[in-house]
């Protein structure tokens, strides 16, 4: 079995918190753990980790409402007040909090017994999405269903049950000795599900961070090395025939591959190459907190998909830096606090811990990508800081389970029952 530790490198293997190799097994297999003894102050939870967030969010909110301020003055947006946005992703901020600290209160063992059903209710959201009574349609794209007053989006809660459920069926699967394809065939047909329900909104952002999640919790579930690179495969051949075979995605990626030939085309290179504009006038140090011309209608979503080109234009390259450096603080600790769990044999725990950090690092990876010009234009938003309620529900949620996984942690190295 390849260890969570050999694929994630640096952000899983560093830390205090591990320092003695101790043998334990692990579906049969050994795996090294590193526990130290714990200090006193060791009680709670991480709370850097907390502040960390905070500072995420509490920067995302000035950026949503630095980024939306002046689309009152698009005749589509009249009707809104200039803090329209800002008051909604407050208020969206505010639920998320409450909920937060709801999913804190809920035991591991709990969210184990819950996850096949949260996957059930997700499939049943995901289907109703696409009824045309209950669906709203937004750009061509029918991913919301309208709860008066706010629009929740099922894809956002899929990524999270989906993460649940395959930690859940590793663990199970873990247990009971099964040819490979025996094992893996009911998990991949599961994401196939998802998928296809995901393709007819369209959502293939969404899709994508839920086809890495369940990868990479396979893989540190215990699929060896040459069978997670034939299911890789499989995978990138998916996408592959998926863009080969629907005109609209060629024509983004060929329009990523050189923006600036169809630079006036909305859909195609216009975004990029406002994005671009965006990050170049920024410079080293930026044009000063609302000092932004792209935001003024020349970029879209800037609020939203491309938040981050508005950060770069308006605090430079150091305020871009800056938000890389949180993100990737933030995934590594999070990938420890995994590792930490299935050293204290927590598998579920470690591996529900472990599928976060891949799903905020990859969905970080490729918004700062897109917004950089360095991937294919992707709806995907920044966690944390673009508007958007049900994705600042679910990452707020997900962040409270880590938490509630560390807290575990600390109460199982004290001698505690979690």
């Amino acid at each position: 079995m390849t260890t969570a530790t050999g694929f994630f490198g640096w952000f899983s293997g560093a830390g205090k918190a591990a320092s003695d190799a101790l043998p334990i097994r692990l579906g049969g297999q050994s795996l090294q753990r590193s526990l130290a003894p714990p200090p006193a102050r060791m009680a709670g939870f991480d709370q850097t980790l907390v502040w960390v967030t905070v500072a995420l969010l509490m920067w995302g909110l000035v950026m949503v409402y630095s980024a939306s301020v002046a689309m009152p003055d698009n005749p589509k947006f009249a009707r809104y007040a200039h803090t329209h946005f800002l008051l909604r992703h407050f208020a969206s901020l505010v639920v998320a909090f409450v909920a937060a600290l709801v999913a804190f209160q809920v035991p591991m063992s709990r969210w184990e017994k819950l996850a096949p059903w949260l996957f059930i209710a997700s499939l049943l959201l995901l289907i109703l999405v696409l009824l045309p009574f209950m669906g709203k349609g937004v750009n061509g794209a029918r991913r919301w269903i309208s709860l008066g007053i706010i629009n929740f989006q099922p894809s956002e809660l899929a990524k999270f049950a989906v993460l649940l459920y395959a930690a859940d069926y590793m663990v199970r699967k873990m247990e009971v000795k099964e040819r490979f394809f025996r094992a893996v065939l009911p998990m991949a047909t599961a994401v196939a599900v998802v998928g296809v329900l995901l393709l007819a909104e369209p959502d293939m952002g969404a899709f994508m961070v839920i086809s890495v999640i369940a990868m990479g919790i396979l893989f540190l579930g215990g699929v060896n090395a040459r069978m997670f690179f034939v299911i890789a495969g499989v995978v990138v051949v998916a996408f592959g025939l998926m863009v080969m075979l629907s005109e609209w995605r060629r024509e983004r990626i060929f329009a990523y591959l050189d923006p600036w030939s169809d630079k006036f085309s909305m859909g195609k290179g216009y975004q990029l190459t406002h994005s671009l504009i965006a990050f170049g006038r920024g410079e080293i140090f930026g044009v000063g907190l609302g000092g932004s011309i792209e935001k003024l209608h020349w970029l879209p979503e800037a609020h939203t998909d491309f938040l981050m080109a508005v950060i770069g234009e308006e605090f430079g390259l150091l305020g871009v830096l800056v938000v890389i450096g949180l993100f990737m603080w933030m995934i590594r600790r999070i990938m420890l606090i995994g590792r930490q769990s299935i050293a204290l044999d927590q598998v579920f725990a470690g591996l529900v811990a472990q599928g976060v950090g891949i799903w905020l690092g990859f969905q970080t990876f490729i918004n700062i990508g897109v917004n950089l010009g360095a991937l294919p234009t992707k709806g995907l938003t920044l966690p944390l800081m673009s508007y958007g309620g049900s994705a600042i529900l679910m990452n707020l949620i997900s962040l409270a389970v880590v938490l509630r996984i560390d807290f575990e942690n600390r109460t199982l190295m004290r001698g505690g029952r979690s």
